[in-house]
């Protein structure tokens, strides 16, 4: 396993990270002891940072992560995430963060949490974000309750602005660094760089675009999207390959990220993801790929055009 440092923090993180929420059930239901297991060999592989949230089950991920990792606190970094507590519930507000913190401790067993993020904040006022929520999160690393802070959500352009406006060691940005859309170098990085801000990666596979399977039916990006992922998933099986496994090792390959957060559910899964990390892609493979995805490469799915043509168009912008 390799590791890098997370921006100016003292956290030496791994380079793939366990996304924890299949942990939660949110990619179908797994038995505790399965996700258990898991958690253990990731550990033992090397893995250090865990990603989990309130909101991952809701908090079934949190309390699996915790009966995880009895005996084996020493051996990682926690992250977690507030401010969203169900598909619809959103408070971003000091009583609440101060309550949700308390209730992830108890979760995950541990008088401290590594590192705490804004879960989504495009879907409250920014100005809570910035007078309550971040102000809160201060308040509670003063307590020893937290050691570093973090914000985390889809539009890349808010989560920059956001970042530019209060000081925050991590960004994790989902659906925006992968085959479909890279973005997050355009928007995010030049500013995580001169800030010195970690920047956390998550959701390579596109929320599931990119797998043999396709995604689930609530998935809101739009149709030609979809189309895409599934032409370049039969392309990759054409080839002797798999658009999963693709799809993983060009997210690895960021350097800018230091961390690709990977939901893993199970010991095989942890074994077969891992072992991505040092296995050369198929460069001839990737650029016919590429070929195909350009017409539908950086799409915003909240407005169905490609992200940089508007970036002042983002519905979050409403909510300031």
């Amino acid at each position: 396993m390799r590791y890098k440092r997370l921006g100016k923090t003292d956290l030496e993180i791994s380079v793939i990270g366990f996304g924890s929420g299949p942990l939660g059930n949110l990619y179908g239901d797994i038995d505790t002891q399965t996700g258990v297991n898991a958690v253990h060999a990731a550990i033992d592989k090397g893995v250090n940072f865990f990603d989990t949230a309130y909101y991952y089950g809701p908090k079934l991920s949190e309390t699996r992560l915790g009966e995880a990792l009895k005996g084996r606190r020493d051996k990682v970094l926690i992250a977690t995430k507030g401010g969203r507590y169900d598909f619809d519930e959103f408070d971003f507000t000091e009583k609440r963060l101060f309550e949700a913190v308390e209730e992830s401790l108890q979760r995950l067993q541990t008088d401290y949490i590594d590192l705490y993020q804004l879960h989504d904040i495009e879907f409250d006022k920014t100005s809570i974000v910035l007078e309550e929520g971040l102000p809160a999160l201060e308040k509670l690393r003063e307590q020893g309750k937290i050691r570093y802070i973090g914000i985390t959500g889809y539009p890349p352009h808010l989560l920059r602005d956001v970042a530019l406006q209060h000081p925050v060691d991590s960004v994790l940005s989902y659906c925006h660094y992968n085959l479909l859309n890279t973005t997050l170098n355009e928007v995010l990085v030049p500013t995580v760089k001169e800030q010195g801000i970690g920047l956390i990666n998550a959701s390579v596979l596109h929320m599931g675009v990119l797998t043999d399977n396709g995604s689930q039916d609530w998935h809101p990006a739009p149709q030609k999207v979809h189309d895409a992922g599934k032409q370049i998933a039969a392309l990759a099986r054409e080839h002797g390959s798999n658009i999963t496994n693709l799809a993983i090792q060009f997210a690895l390959q960021n350097e800018n990220v230091d961390s690709t957060l990977i939901g893993m559910r199970t010991v095989e899964e942890v074994e077969h993801n891992l072992a991505l990390l040092d296995t050369e892609i198929d460069t001839e493979l990737l650029a016919k790929i590429q070929e195909i995805i350009a017409p539908v490469k950086d799409i915003n799915w909240e407005s169905g055009l490609p992200e940089h043509h508007e970036p002042d168009a983002q519905p979050w912008r409403d909510l300031s």
